[in-house]
């Protein structure tokens, strides 16, 4: 069996289907599902098959840095946040890089303006792959 590779509570990651080469996460075992920041939600269809175009401002405290991103779509779920409250979000499938290794992950879009951390890495993203030192920082390499 392969050695897990050690994160920290919080990491450097990437999105490279997005186009979004780094941004800050907060890895949570707390969270089943991964979200990521998207300061707007267009759904559109392609090829008769629903997408949805939206926006990341993928640095903390910045908003004058806008990537524009699309993606198809999973499915919409409800989701329950930290604070109790349900939202219903898109749900997207997209390539989520860590240090070096790569995989594909279900990802909820959802406004994290307010939130320190502009990506939640959630278990179900590490399940099988990762171990989380949550007294430690930036373990990844990136």
């Amino acid at each position: 069996m392969a050695e897990k590779q050690q994160l920290g509570w919080r990491e450097w990651v990437a999105f490279p289907d997005l186009k979004l080469p780094r941004i800050k996460a907060k890895v949570d075992t707390g969270a089943r599902t991964s979200a990521l920041h998207a300061f707007f939600t267009e759904p559109f269809e392609r090829d008769g098959a629903p997408w949805v175009r939206f926006g990341v401002h993928p640095q903390q405290k910045d908003i004058s840095e806008v990537v524009e991103c699309e993606a198809p779509v999973l499915e919409q779920r409800v989701v329950r946040d930290s604070g109790g409250h349900e939202e219903l979000r898109y749900v997207i499938e997209t390539t989520l890089a860590i240090g070096g290794s790569t995989r594909r992950v279900e990802v909820t879009l959802t406004d994290r303006d307010s939130m320190k951390f502009r990506v939640l890495i959630g278990r179900t993203a590490m399940r099988g792959r990762y171990l989380v030192d949550p007294g430690r920082s930036y373990l990844s390499g990136d």
